[in-house]
């Protein structure tokens, strides 16, 4: 059946709106977030207009990619698309950057200009890659073979991402692989392996890290362990949540997040909670969990496997993110510098969050591209 085309004025009513403004919502309170952030009027207004400015970026490129064909896309681009990653990773380890003291290569920095968060941009490439990948060999996706070229595929990015020292972004990138491969079809024997093979290989891995990295994983599930050295950021972040107590401080007000190194990145949470209150964070998870049950209600009418593994691979991104990283501002897991979707300061988070609702309206604006057929998925 040939291909019919379709019109833009169709395509603009396909948009699925409720993901649209959920991430929109959400990116708002980060500018509203960002603007009564009043420590010190020129950094406090250069965040605002980098935040703004990649929003704008951001709904600009989605609006591009929800006109894009996924399908076509990646049947042209797959192979190029996990080429370029891994060059692009690759180039991270050799000239990247990272914060100041720090070992990390996180960051490719263009003097006076940009700096770019390689993995953020990684990620989607990566779902969609993978996403393709799981469709090629869907009917023997269980036979040893494929099982190692996924392992392979999935694991090569993994390890690349974790030597850049960007623990956080590693495992994001280790839920997606775990829950595209669960709805792609993997046994579950598959997992129980890994997991027995997780758990006994434990006692032999544990010494072999360096004590502050015991330390610091130990201190991420009782910061009291050590309140002025790495239980310090949950300890302030903690205590500038319970300070916002039901109503908040207002869009104004609130000093604790100021004791908060870097507060307006990994722990903007913890500034919107004393700002805004219960109400504030009520807001961000309402509008994150509608979101994310939309990505998967788009998964069960998606035309193709493909496109419901890319949206599986999404709502894996914004799960894993978000309970990384509400749970280190509530000093419940370890604090491993992850940004929180479309609140957390920083371009490249914005920008890349954007990326990920883009490609999600190209799977809904191309979920019926033939006529009178019922395409194979």
């Amino acid at each position: 059946m040939k291909e019919f085309s379709v019109s833009f004025k169709e395509k603009i009513r396909r948009i699925d709106y409720v993901i649209l403004l959920c991430a929109l919502g959400m990116a708002a309170l980060s500018i509203l977030t960002l603007s009564g952030i009043a420590d010190d009027s020129a950094g406090g207004a250069r965040r605002v207009l980098v935040q703004a400015a990649a929003l704008c970026l951001g709904i600009f490129c989605a609006f591009i990619l929800s006109m894009v064909d996924y399908d076509e896309l990646l049947r042209r681009f797959a192979l190029p698309l996990f080429i370029f990653s891994a060059v692009a990773m690759i180039i991270t380890l050799l000239i990247g950057t990272g914060p100041e003291g720090s070992t990390n290569k996180c960051w490719i920095e263009i003097p006076g200009l940009i700096s770019i968060q390689t993995s953020e941009f990684v990620k989607i490439f990566f779902v969609l890659t993978f996403a393709k990948h799981i469709d090629k060999v869907k009917e023997k996706i269980n036979h040893p073979l494929s099982v190692l070229a996924l392992g392979f595929h999935g694991g090569l990015i993994t390890v690349f991402v974790l030597a850049t020292g960007d623990l956080g972004s590693a495992l994001v990138f280790a839920a997606i692989l775990i829950c595209m491969l669960f709805t792609g079809g993997l046994s579950l024997w598959y997992f129980v392996g890994a997991i027995v093979l997780a758990v006994a290989a434990f006692p032999y891995l544990w010494p072999q890290l360096a004590e502050y990295q015991q330390q610091r994983i130990l201190v991420g599930f009782d910061p009291t362990l050590d309140p002025t050295g790495y239980g310090y950021q949950p300890l302030k972040s903690l205590a500038t949540i319970a300070a916002g107590g039901f109503r908040g401080a207002g869009y104004g007000g609130g000093t604790y997040y100021t004791t908060i190194p870097k507060y307006y990145t990994d722990f903007i949470f913890a500034v919107v909670a004393e700002k805004f209150g219960f109400f504030g964070v009520f807001l961000y998870i309402a509008l994150m969990t509608v979101l994310i049950c939309r990505i998967l209600w788009l998964a069960r009418r998606a035309r193709k496997d493909c496109g419901a593994n890319i949206c599986i691979g999404i709502a894996a991104i914004l799960i894993a993110q978000s309970l990384e990283n509400i749970g280190m501002c509530l000093g419940m897991l370890p604090v491993v510098g992850i940004t929180l979707p479309f609140l957390s300061y920083g371009g490249s988070s914005m920008l890349s969050s954007f990326l990920c609702i883009g490609v999600l309206q190209s799977v809904a604006t191309h979920n019926h591209k033939y006529y009178f057929e019922r395409e194979n998925a």
